[in-house]
C-alpha cells in the first residue's frame, strides 16, 4: 500500500466527522433529535438521561469546528503512524 498523505488523511476525517454532527445539527433544528435519542436508547433497553436543549447555531458551529479540528489532527496522527509502521515493515 502507498504511503498516505497526513494532510489528505486529515482532511477525509475531519471532513466525515464535521458532516455527521452537522447531520445532528439539523436533527437538533429540525426538532426530531430527542425522539430519536430516546427511540435509539430504548431499543437498547436503556433509560435515556439525556435531554436536548434548543437549537443553537453558535454551539452548532462549535460542534461542527471542534469536531473538524479533532478530526484533522487524529487523521494525521493516524497517517504517520501507518506510514513509519509501513517503513520499519520493509
Amino acid at each position: 500500500m502507498e504511503k498516505l498523505s497526513k494532510a489528505k488523511t486529515g482532511l477525509a476525517l475531519g471532513l466525515f466527522l464535521a458532516v455527521v454532527h452537522a447531520a445532528w445539527a439539523i436533527l437538533v433544528a429540525l426538532g426530531v433529535a430527542q425522539g430519536l435519542i430516546d427511540w435509539v436508547t430504548e431499543m437498547h433497553m436503556m433509560d435515556n438521561p439525556y435531554i436536548v436543549f434548543d437549537f443553537s447555531l453558535g454551539a452548532a458551529i462549535g460542534l461542527l469546528v471542534l469536531t473538524f479540528v479533532i478530526g484533522y489532527v487524529l487523521g494525521w496522527v493516524l497517517a504517520a503512524l501507518w506510514n513509519s509502521l509501513r517503513k520499519s515493515s520493509q
